[in-house]
């Protein structure tokens, strides 16, 4: 089922269009947004079903992109993302107000996905160091591309799905602390004090880590990438064919490269604050110019939290259960 937030069953096209702006706008700035999330969680705590439901359709996407780019696996993300937000339902009874409700709602998200551990790794840790990632880059031949008529889809897909999956990829050579402030800081936007408050540091303290991160990433990236540094021996198309081969890019399953209506800049927007160096602009914007993803089945995901309420003996909500 291929359902998105705008097409849940028997709503009318001016709340499908509604639902999409929610959906879109960027949690992390400032403005006017009608109905607050505070009021709207107010509404929640006293039984109003569609007061939830609306929270959940403003932060589950950006609860999913922060997932996917901190676990790399859509599958896990997507299961992050149903658990964060069971845990923010069952929690909300609890939601007092002394906090904006984005802060400790991306503070249960931030701890849950931090806590996550697949196999040996922890997502708190880094999988490899950069100095690793880049040797193993190296070790990766330079093929031509496949032939057009051998794969289920344009090449140029194949392309920028390698792009993706690799850029993607290397933000698990950061720490879990230094990969989630440089999602929030640097491409999703977010500001150092509101990236603060949700990563439990101080505003200071967020800036040195966003720093760290962007050198450390933007190094490797002008060393190593030809999105970055035209003169860099690893280009995208040379080695989209041994990606395929050793199964990091499935023709039959594009994972990171999927129909998508918006770049995460344009839902993101820019940072106030002007990056130094010329190539650290280019970094970021490979990373910015990634997708802002959708989870497989969004819509049922979120029917299936909402539901579970009527079904959870431990929330003091009395939500009305769907008919």
């Amino acid at each position: 089922m291929n359902e998105s937030l705008n097409e849940i069953p028997n709503e009318t096209p001016n709340k499908t269009s509604n639902n999409t702006s929610e959906a879109l706008r960027n949690p992390f700035v400032e403005g006017s947004v009608g109905v607050t999330d505070e009021e709207l969680a107010a509404q929640a705590r006293s039984g109003d079903r569609d007061a939830l439901e609306l929270l959940f359709i403003r932060h589950l996407l950006w609860i999913f992109n922060l997932s996917v780019r901190m676990l790399r696996v859509h599958a896990d993300a997507e299961d992050a993302t149903q658990e964060i937000l069971i845990k923010v339902m069952k929690a909300l009874p609890g939601f007092r107000g002394e906090s904006k409700f984005r802060t400790w709602l991306y503070r249960i998200a931030v701890n849950h996905i931090l806590n996550v551990k697949k196999g040996k790794w922890a997502v708190s840790d880094a999988i490899c160091s950069l100095p690793l990632a880049a040797d193993g880059l190296r070790r990766v031949p330079d093929l031509d591309l496949p032939d057009p008529r051998t794969v289920p889809v344009p090449v140029e897909l194949l392309i920028e799905e390698t792009k993706n999956h690799c850029t993607i990829g290397t933000l698990l050579c950061l720490d879990g602390r230094q990969r989630l402030v440089f999602i929030l800081g640097e491409v999703f936007g977010v500001s150092d004090e509101v990236g603060a408050e949700i990563a439990e540091v101080t505003p200071v303290n967020f800036r040195q880590i966003l720093s760290r991160a962007r050198r450390d990433l933007y190094e490797y990236l002008r060393g190593n990438c030809s999105l970055v540094n035209a003169e860099s021996h690893c280009k995208c198309a040379k080695k989209t064919r041994a990606f395929v081969q050793a199964g990091f890019v499935d023709p039959q399953k594009m994972e990171f490269t999927k129909a998508h209506l918006h770049k995460v800049r344009e839902v993101a927007g820019e940072r106030a604050d002007e990056l130094q160096a010329a190539y650290m602009k280019v970094g970021a914007a490979v990373y910015r110019d990634h997708p802002f993803y959708e989870p497989a089945e969004q819509a049922a995901m979120l029917q299936r939290v909402v539901k579970s309420l009527s079904l959870s003996l431990s929330l003091s909500l009395s939500l009305q259960t769907p008919s």
